[in-house]
């Protein structure tokens, strides 16, 4: 990993972060779903069932927002890359500066 490009490396920790994020969504649903098996009444059951699917329909958006973030933050690093090495590198010349002008400036100051 370390020789890989950082914008792999992004996607793989967003494909992480989703995974791990929908696991807990579903272990949370599950319990919701067994407290709604276990409520003695109707409306108690449809509330914790009504639970279960929003924390679904929650952590399927939430997962889809980290998934198109990270895609764009890789891409743009991506586009930011190929650029950099598409640029041709400006050689600057170096211009000594002579004493005189410095001199002078030094001069003009002090009168």
């Amino acid at each position: 990993m370390a020789d890989a490009d950082l914008d792999v490396v992004i996607r793989q920790l967003a494909r992480q972060l989703h995974t791990g994020l929908m696991t807990r969504a579903k272990e949370r649903r599950d319990r919701f779903n067994g407290l709604a098996a276990k409520a003695k009444g109707k409306e108690t059951a449809e509330r914790f069932k009504m639970m279960a699917k929003a924390t679904m329909d929650q952590a399927t958006a939430a997962a889809k927002r980290l998934q198109m973030s990270a895609d764009n933050v890789a891409d743009s690093y991506a586009r930011s890359m190929r650029l950099a090495a598409s640029t041709p590198i400006a050689v600057k010349a170096e211009k000594k500066a002579k004493d005189k002008p410095a001199k002078k400036a030094k001069a003009k100051k002090a009168k």
